[in-house]
Order: C-alpha cells, then structure tokens, then sequence
C-alpha cells in the first residue's frame, strides 16, 4: 500500500457486469488490496467470480462482520454477518505491508503490573523455544535467586542466548516467579507491543455494528433523510488501518453515504469517490463539508478529529463515445481535449482547453485538431492536418520537441512528419478508450 495503494469497499451491484470487476483488477495498485462486503444469500457466488477474475492465489481472508448484536428471529436462521472478501495482487507483499491492530482491552488483560513497575503493565513470556535450529549459545543453566538451577526442557532450548540473557537479567527484564525460583521468563510490557495480527472474526463490540451506523447517518442528517445501508465508521477505519498508511489513495466505487470518503478524510488518506445516483448530492457531497468543519460523530473522537482539508467534486461531462464506440458529435473541443489529455499523459489536466495545443509534458506537446478549432486556417472543417495547417500551428505554437498531433486526417507525408518530429494520430480509431 506504500505508493498510491487502489484499495476499493463496493457492493454486489458491481459484480453483476464481471467487466467492471475486472477494471477495477486493472486499477489496483500492485501493492493494493480490494476489499468487499457481500452478504451470506451472496457470499459463495462473489467468491467463485473474485477467483476467476484476481485469481484463487490472490485470495487473502473472508471476514465475519457481526452487523447485528442483537438476535434476529423473524428467519429460521438469523441473519447477523457480513462478509468483507479481501483479494490483492500480490498477497505476500500485503502480508508484508498491512498493520497490525491495536490490542483489546480484553487481549490486554493479561498485562498486569503486581510490582508497580514504573515502565507499566507487563507479563512474563516463557523463555523456551523448539530445538530445531538452536545454536550452542542457546543451552545453558541458570541460576534463580533462591538458588535453584534450570536447563532447558528436553527438546527445547533457551530462546535468547547467554549474553542476551545476562544483558535482560542486569535490566530486570527476568522473572523468576513469585518465589523467585521457577524457570525464567522474559518480561514484556505492554507498552512494547505493537499489535497483533488481523483475524477474520470481526465482532460489533470492535468495528461496530448496523444500529451504530443508522445513528451516525441520523445525527448527520436526521431520520428523514437517513441512508438505507451505511456501514459504521469503526468498520471502515479497522480496514484503512490495516490496509492503507497516511497519503495513500482509497477508491469507493458505490459511495453511497460517503462514509469510505469520511473516514478516510479524518485518518489522512486521500480518496476518490463514484456515486451515480442521487447520493452524490444528497448525502455524499454535505457529509464531506461537514468532516471538514470538524464534525464530531463516528470516529472523529478516537482519532482526535478537529476538521480541516479540502476536496474536489467533480461531475461527469458528455460521454465522449456513443454505444458502438464512435466519438459522439455532440462532444465538444474542450471535453475531448481533455479526454485525450488524461489517455496521453495520466494527468487530470487543469488547463483550459481552448486551443489545439493542449500543453506540454515530458517534453513532448500535444495537439488536437477538431470542431474548427483553428477557424479559417482550416481545410474539411479544421480538423485535417495540411501542410499549412502545421505551418501556423508552427509559427503561432511553437514547440522545440517532440509532438504528438490528433486529427481527423493527414495530408503530409511520412517523411515530413518525421522531419518535424510529429507522431500523427487519426480520429476517432487512435482516441483509445478504458
């Protein structure tokens, strides 16, 4: 996840169309994971269609996320989990780079402090390891401060050798029991464990549960306008922790409510956010205006959320093919520019597009020759390049490198396109589509 991880939460809608599924394989960061909620009517035919497009090797854990804490019996069986299905490119290098989380109270109950130690609680971690790959610095006796001696049990070994035993004995780090003659044990505080590893059982009391989620959309909106399915913000944050770092880049494919945007916006990643219905407007867009001013609801507590940042909401524009994939003639210069901008470069282009020089990047310049855009300097409507075409495309913008030129048609020959360093590209079979 460390260099603009793709990480995606969406619904089974996605999924009825495999294409989409595989265009979001396709965006995925090679460092990213996916991540999605299914319910159990749906659960087992998600998981065949994530085999077949990510590939079974891919596979990282299906999640049990105890929506309900209380009991269901309206069915003959009640209906109280989710599944969270995470796939990823590369499930080594996930393992290597997702976070561990944080302990329970009630994992943590088992660090104590009898002995008011002034580094805090802590617990004795039997100093014992399998034999298997010991070295001979890992079998010594030892001597306990009453005076009893020990050797490692038969097939095992001390897990430190003397001289790290020694170093631990003179920092007090070694305890013998409370009459100070059992086998030593390594003291570990608290203080010094980072976490523990993720598992697969997600219960309310941890992530919270659908009553939690309702609540946070009601205080955001009231019950009138409340959202049909949120998911709780104590959900989304557990997989941003163990999924993502600060700076990475989150994608919600179905935003719904806006709370992947929200959460992710309190723990400092960055996001994109695709909602087609109404949502956007509704709920998406004046839930983000009210994280910003420093709402107070969901996690903003635990993550001493104050407010502050920004974001871009964005509308689509004309689409710029039909449905047999020709351009469509109601797409106008600046939509298509930017269109080939974005295809050319990967960049999102802030320019304005109104001109046939769309900008320059990486040395090389691009050009789009279409709806007249050169006026009276124009054969067939200004969209073919001629010689004098290029010749005021040359005197009015000039560029001393390599160019790339969109047009309808070309009139010059090969070696001259060459000459001027110029790649020639024709409408509309060389505008690629995603």
């Amino acid at each position: 996840m460390r260099l603009q991880p793709l990480n995606r939460f969406g619904r089974w809608g996605v999924f009825q169309q495999p294409a989409r599924l595989v265009m979001l394989r396709e965006l995925l960061a090679e460092d990213g994971s996916i991540w999605v909620s299914i319910d159990d009517s749906e659960g087992a035919y998600l998981r065949v269609l994530m085999d077949e497009v990510f590939g079974r090797n891919c596979f990282i854990a299906s999640n049990v996320w105890q929506k309900r804490y209380s009991r269901e019996n309206r069915e003959a069986i009640g209906d109280v989990h989710e599944y969270l299905l995470v796939y990823s490119k590369s499930p080594e290098n996930f393992k290597k780079s997702r976070n561990l989380v944080p302990l329970t109270e009630e994992q943590a109950k088992v660090y104590r402090n009898p002995n008011n130690d002034p580094k805090g609680r802590w617990r004795p971690v039997p100093m014992t390891a399998q034999e298997g790959h010991a070295t001979p610095e890992q079998f010594y006796e030892v001597t306990t401060p009453s005076g009893a001696k020990h050797k490692p049990p038969v097939g095992r070994c001390w897990g430190v050798a003397k001289a790290t035993y020694e170093r631990l004995l003179s920092e007090g780090r070694i305890y013998f029991g409370k009459d100070g003659s059992a086998q030593p044990n390594v003291i570990r505080y608290l203080s010094e464990v980072p976490g523990v590893a993720p598992w697969t059982w997600w219960p309310s009391d941890e992530v919270g549960h659908t009553d939690e989620s309702k609540k946070e959309i009601h205080a955001l909106f009231g019950k009138a306008e409340a959202f049909d399915s949120p998911k709780p913000e104590r959900l989304m944050h557990r997989i941003f922790h163990i999924a993502s770092n600060p700076g990475d880049l989150v994608l919600d494919s179905f935003l719904g409510s806006g709370t992947t945007a929200a959460v992710a916006h309190k723990m400092g990643r960055r996001y994109i956010g695709i909602e087609m219905g109404n949502h956007a407007r509704t709920h998406s867009l004046p839930r983000l205006q009210k994280v910003i001013d420093g709402e107070q609801g969901g996690i903003s507590a635990s993550v001493e959320w104050k407010g502050g940042g920004g974001f871009r909401f964005c509308t689509l524009g004309e689409p710029a093919f039909d449905d047999h994939g020709r351009i469509s003639p109601d797409v106008k210069f600046a939509t298509l520019a930017a269109y080939v901008w974005h295809i050319e470069t990967g960049e999102p282009g802030q320019q304005v597009f109104d001109k046939p020089l769309l900008d320059v990047h990486n040395g090389t310049a691009y050009y789009l020759l279409y709806n007249g855009i050169l006026g009276d300097r124009r054969p067939a409507g200004g969209n073919v390049l001629t010689h004098a075409v290029l010749q005021a495309m040359n005197e009015i913008f000039p560029h001393d490198g390599p160019k790339v030129i969109y047009g309808e048609m070309s009139r010059i020959g090969a070696s001259r396109l060459a000459a001027e360093g110029i790649t020639f590209k024709q409408i509309p079979y060389d505008v690629k589509m995603r």
